[in-house]
């Protein structure tokens, strides 16, 4: 029997969660949602929304009304319309970041952002069946493929380019595209997808380890900014993978496989149970800290293996997750998380970042969506 605390996961989710964030997330001054909150639930000092945090919380609230969370309507709207209204670009785009108040304070088109606005677009197309919704979710596509195709394949993370290519924009577009495409159907979308799970295959996973930051060319940098890994990373393309598979049916298992067993071999801090931050390619820690969003893609990743070989997920499931209810959520007020862990178990964290709610609210959500499969295993 499996000894994953499901409701638990229910109850932190409908009971604590999201009606502590509906109350105290939104921002009743400027519009929208607030980028952070402090420890007592108020809003801090910073001066800027990411975007993407807005279109997280269009997910999040999106989802939670198709899960049967009533107020989840009302409030996926609100974000969907402060996204529209106050980050779209005259070109198609969309901006980084905006002031509290709404106003652009960067207008940088970047991938990560405009990956996250394709991804609100998919669930709030669920949600709402809006034709408007499909209409922008494919000029969002369309924009990044006219717009941001960079040379050998990918695209440049933003415009103009500068610094580095990165893996993790298209790791995120990739997710955007799979949750399109099963929300609209269209096969641009998961064409899409395939374009990326290709680049992940030739330029960013090397069988063992996956790159986080290249040249032009695809080349992995070498020295001490090219060897920092992330181990959340590899579990979260571990998920996606998964997927991909389910969707396309195109074996991925064996790359699931890989990345899970270099974040399992090197990734978890074998004192706290928790997911490093970042570690070397020879599988060192070079930040021993731990935020909250590795852990919850090590769920996932063994999740999506579950449901691609059947392999039994219950222990590191079980295990993360009594992580995160003995640590990072087990706080007052219930609802709100404690960010980040040194590699001794302090909490180091000095404010609590809504755009940590998409981390959780998909790896929980997962586990309720396979429960009756993972209750008897």
């Amino acid at each position: 029997m499996s000894d994953i605390p499901f409701q638990q996961v229910r109850d932190w989710m409908f009971k604590a969660a999201l009606p502590f964030w509906a109350r105290h997330g939104v921002d009743e001054t400027y519009g929208g949602f607030l980028e952070e909150l402090d420890f007592q639930g108020h809003a801090t000092a910073v001066d800027f929304k990411r975007v993407r945090v807005v279109c997280r919380q269009v997910y999040v609230f999106s989802h939670a009304a198709l899960l049967g969370w009533p107020e989840g309507a009302a409030l996926s709207a609100r974000a969907y319309e402060f996204l529209i209204v106050k980050a779209r670009r005259q070109d198609g785009g969309f901006v980084r970041l905006l002031t509290r108040a709404g106003a652009v304070k960067d207008p940088t088109p970047d991938l990560y952002d405009i990956a996250f606005a394709l991804y609100a677009c998919a669930w709030r197309y669920r949600l709402s069946g809006d034709e408007s919704v499909r209409k922008l979710a494919g000029e969002t596509l369309d924009y990044v493929r006219r717009q941001m195709r960079g040379p050998l394949k990918g695209f440049w993370h933003e415009l103009p380019p500068t610094g580095p290519r990165l893996q993790n924009p298209h790791m995120h577009l990739a997710e955007a595209c799979l949750a399109a495409f099963e929300a609209l159907g269209e096969d641009e979308y998961l064409d899409q997808a395939r374009e990326l799970v290709a680049l992940f295959r030739s330029k960013f996973f090397d069988g063992h380890t996956l790159g986080e930051r290249f040249d032009v060319h695809w080349k992995r940098l070498s020295g001490a900014e090219g060897a920092r890994l992330e181990p959340g990373h590899a579990f979260e393309w571990a998920w996606i993978l998964s997927r991909y598979q389910g969707l396309t049916g195109e074996d991925e298992s064996e790359l699931v496989a890989a990345l899970i067993s270099f974040g399992e071999s090197f990734g978890v801090n074998p004192k706290t149970g928790a997911v490093y931050d970042e570690v070397s390619e020879a599988g060192a820690p070079l930040v021993a800290s731990s935020r909250t969003w590795p852990n919850t893609e090590r769920i996932k990743a063994h999740l999506g293996r579950f449901e691609l070989s059947g392999e039994d997920p219950s222990k590191p499931v079980a295990a993360s997750l009594r992580l995160l209810f003995d640590t990072y959520l087990n706080v007052a007020p219930a609802g709100l998380w404690m960010d980040r862990f040194d590699a001794e178990g302090k909490a180091i964290a000095e404010a609590v970042p809504a755009s940590i709610f998409y981390h959780l609210f998909l790896a929980f959500s997962e586990v309720l969506r396979l429960e009756s499969e993972l209750s008897g295993v």
